[in-house]
Order: structure tokens, then C-alpha cells, then sequence
């Protein structure tokens, strides 16, 4: 599984994360009473040092440090509003692995950033975790960095009314007078952002037809004919990404339906979750629907190790939005192509794609330009190079952390240096090139 090599902390978000240490395995046993949103949380991490270190960095937030211990020891700590410091027993030397043990507790709230709020969110009935880009801390002490990924153990107690969702499928499910314990099973490596914890009063059904990998859906009995209208075409769009992008990288997939409106979907590894407005039995976001689902391959299985190299997940996820389009029966991609790009070239020429800014991380023309840059690529090199590209990608860095460099380097092993030179003005300028012709179909 290769990773790119991540010597400094991120730029976008610089408070979080270290490149001290990494954390290879999380286990966490959590316990949530949600009418009081009362979090206790014991979390084992498995933590390899990079270069020597006296001490381990953790980012935490909100949340009361009652114990740490390392290799099974109590140990010394210093807590701080957004980190938690562990002074190591003896240093720990390049390479080397401890074991490190924090119990913590509190009421969850999202941490306020330049983005909104991220994290642990209370729902009407329940919470959901928006983790992105910097929401993890909010739940549980990690190293909170996007180019690092490890394995993650979970097991969730809750009231027992309530059905718990995560990352991976559900291993066995064990009640106790009132309340009712969740343990999933391992997943497969994960950026921390991508990691969730999705507690509601919800159903948990198959979704299509397909079982390998599993789908399911959860979501309110009330919602049931709604999302069933709204995802009734779901295996076909998963058989169409599976021939275009290979297959699907994980072992499950599960939507969350809220019974709240939400402002938009989120995506974790293994699941996405809508709000009730987004699946209301009109298709009113189908297009959305396809955005998550992308994501699986383009965002939570490859991942970009910066947050500066955010279009390799958004861009991806919006052409895939394109494709869907056309498989489904509507606007062709090289027709949304031309249309969003007449819609960016009157707008402000001031975003480079390849590192826009963190004031830029999230605006629309990185989703956009994004799309357009790969629809260039594939005008020049035409649909087999190109989903053969595509299909290499997701292979060769599957569950790992790339850069832009490694889809530039991709694209000249693959196509050729002339098909990577196109990529310059999209990627390193910010005026918008020209959309060459003709136009393509699949």
C-alpha cells in the first residue's frame, strides 16, 4: 500500500496532525447516552515513531482527559484545548511502536474553523460526524492528518432505541437492560477525517440487490418508501462506476438517511450520509448520490495526503457526477463539460487548482475545474487511455495517500508526456483554458 511521504504538517490546517509519529491502529470503546449527548471513551492507539521522540502528539478537542497510560503504565500528560501531549516512559526510536492508552469524556460539540463546524453534531434523535476536514478530534485523540492512515477497531454503547452506524459492517450486536452494544468489524486503512459514528433511530436494510460488497441503507421507518424511490437505480450506478473506476475498494457501503434536513451530504469511508431533503422520493439530488458514492474511490480509498491536493477527490467525484448523467439517460458528460465551463469562464480567474488556497478548499470552481481538467485529459488521449488510466489508479493506490505529482507521473507512464503537459495550464494557472473538441461519448 504506498503513501506518500508526509514531512510536515499540513498547510490548510496546521494545527493538526505531527510528523513525529503516526498511529497505525485505533480501538475505541465508546459510550454515548444521547439525551444528556454524554461521551466516555476509551481509546487504545498503536503509535510507531517517525524520527525519536520524548513524546506523543494527539489532537483532541472539547473532551476531559481522565487517564493515559503507555505499554499498560500510567503516564504523565499535558492537556491543552485542541492537542493532548504524552510523555513517553524513554524515548522511542525511529520505527519503533508503543501502545498508549486514553481515557477521556465529556458533551461532543463540532469545532468552529474556517470551514463551519466539523465533528460530533447532535441530531433532533441522535448525532452524526462531519469530520471533514478537521472534525475527528472532536470524538476521539488522534493524529489528525490526512496523509496518514491506519486501521480502526470500534465498539459503540448506546441507549437502546437507538441503532449505530460506522465505517465497517456491524460483527455482533449484544443488549443489556436499556442499552444495546455495537462492534464492528476492522476496517480497512482509513484517513482519521473519514472515520464516523452515526447514531439514529433508524432501519438497516439492503440496498439493491447486490452482496458483494454489502449495501445497505439505514434510515427512519417514515422514510422508507421515499429512499426506496430515490436509490431504486443504486446497483446500476454502482456496476456502472465498477466498469469505469474498478471495482468497488471496500468491503461494505452504507447510506444514512437522517430524519433531519441537512445542508449537505457527507461522505465517510464505507458510508455517506444524506439528509431527509436530499432523499425525499423526488430524485430531488440523484446527481449527489453519485457524487458520494464516488468518493469511495476518489477520496477514501486514494486520498490525498494535503488537503492543497483536494481535487483528486472532488474533481473525480464531480466527473463521476457527469458520467452518471449520461449512463442514466441525461445530459451528456462532454454537454455538463462545456456548460460548466462557459459557467467558469465568467467568473473570477483568481483559483489554481492544484493548490488553491484554504480560504478556496471548498469552492465550487475546484469541483468544477476539477471535472474539466479530467475531461480534458480524456478529449486528448480518448475514453480507452483514459479509463484505463482511471481503472490503473484506483489499482495501484488503493487504501494509500497520493499527491497531484502521482496523478501527473500516472498520466505520463500511462498516455504519454504530451497528455501530462496538458494538465499544466489546468492545474498550475489560474486562467481557465480553452475546452478543446469534439465532442466525446462513452
Amino acid at each position: 500500500m504506498p503513501h506518500r511521504r508526509t514531512t510536515a504538517p499540513d498547510r490548510y490546517v496546521p494545527t493538526h496532525g505531527t510528523c513525529e509519529h503516526v498511529v497505525d491502529h485505533y480501538a475505541l470503546d465508546l459510550r454515548y447516552r444521547v439525551e444528556p449527548n454524554r461521551l466516555e471513551g476509551t481509546a487504545r492507539l498503536t503509535v510507531r515513531a517517525l524520527h525519536p521522540v520524548e513524546e506523543v502528539r494527539l489532537d483532541l478537542i472539547g473532551l476531559r482527559v481522565t487517564r493515559v497510560e503507555v505499554g499498560g503504565k500510567p503516564a504523565k500528560f499535558t492537556r491543552k484545548p485542541r492537542s493532548l501531549r504524552v510523555r513517553l516512559p524513554r524515548p522511542l526510536a525511529a520505527g519503533a511502536t508503543t501502545t498508549l492508552t486514553v481515557a477521556y469524556a465529556g458533551n461532543p460539540k463540532p469545532a468552529r474553523g474556517p470551514w463551519g463546524e466539523t465533528g460530533w453534531e447532535e441530531l433532533r434523535a441522535g448525532v452524526l460526524v462531519a469530520g471533514q476536514p478537521d472534525g475527528a478530534p472532536t470524538w476521539f485523540p488522534c493524529n489528525d492528518h490526512p496523509g496518514y492512515k491506519a486501521t480502526l477497531d470500534l465498539t459503540v454503547t448506546t441507549d437502546a432505541p437507538y441503532t449505530v452506524v460506522a465505517n465497517a459492517p456491524v460483527a455482533k450486536v449484544t443488549r443489556r437492560a436499556g442499552t444495546r452494544t455495537w462492534v464492528f468489524e476492522r476496517t480497512e486503512p482509513l484517513s482519521t477525517y473519514l472515520a464516523t459514528v452515526q447514531i439514529g433511530r433508524y432501519d438497516v436494510v439492503p440496498l439493491g440487490e447486490r452482496t458483494t460488497p454489502r449495501m445497505q441503507v439505514a434510515r427512519p421507518a417514515a422514510q422508507a418508501a421515499a429512499v426506496a424511490h430515490d436509490l431504486d437505480r443504486h446497483d446500476e450506478l454502482v456496476g456502472v462506476f465498477e466498469e469505469l473506476f474498478g471495482p468497488y475498494p471496500f468491503g461494505s457501503y452504507t447510506v444514512v438517511v437522517t430524519a433531519d434536513d441537512l445542508e449537505i451530504p457527507l461522505e465517510a469511508h464505507g458510508a455517506a450520509v444524506f439528509g431527509a431533503n436530499h432523499l425525499d422520493g423526488t430524485r430531488p439530488e440523484d446527481r449527489l448520490v453519485a457524487h458520494e458514492l464516488a468518493h469511495q474511490w476518489f477520496g477514501n480509498s486514494v486520498t490525498a495526503a494535503t488537503w492543497r491536493d483536494i481535487w483528486l477527490h472532488e474533481g473525480f467525484a464531480c466527473y463521476a457526477e457527469w458520467l452518471w448523467s449520461q449512463a442514466s439517460g441525461g445530459p451528456t458528460a462532454d454537454a455538463l463539460a462545456r456548460e460548466h465551463h462557459a459557467r467558469l469562464a465568467a467568473l473570477p480567474q483568481d483559483l489554481v487548482l492544484a493548490d488553491p488556497t484554504p480560504a478556496l478548499m471548498f469552492d465550487d470552481r475546484v469541483y468544477k475545474r476539477g471535472a474539466l481538467t479530467l475531461h480534458a485529459l480524456r478529449l486528448h488521449v480518448g475514453d480507452d487511455a483514459f479509463f484505463d488510466l482511471l481503472r490503473e489508479w484506483t489499482r495501484r493506490f488503493r487504501w494509500a495517500t497520493v499527491a497531484t505529482s502521482d496523478f501527473r507521473a500516472l498520466v505520463a507512464e500511462r498516455c504519454g508526456q504530451a497528455a501530462e503537459a496538458t494538465l499544466t495550464g489546468w492545474l498550475d494557472a489560474a486562467p481557465l483554458p480553452a475546452l478543446a473538441g469534439p465532442a466525446v461519448a462513452l
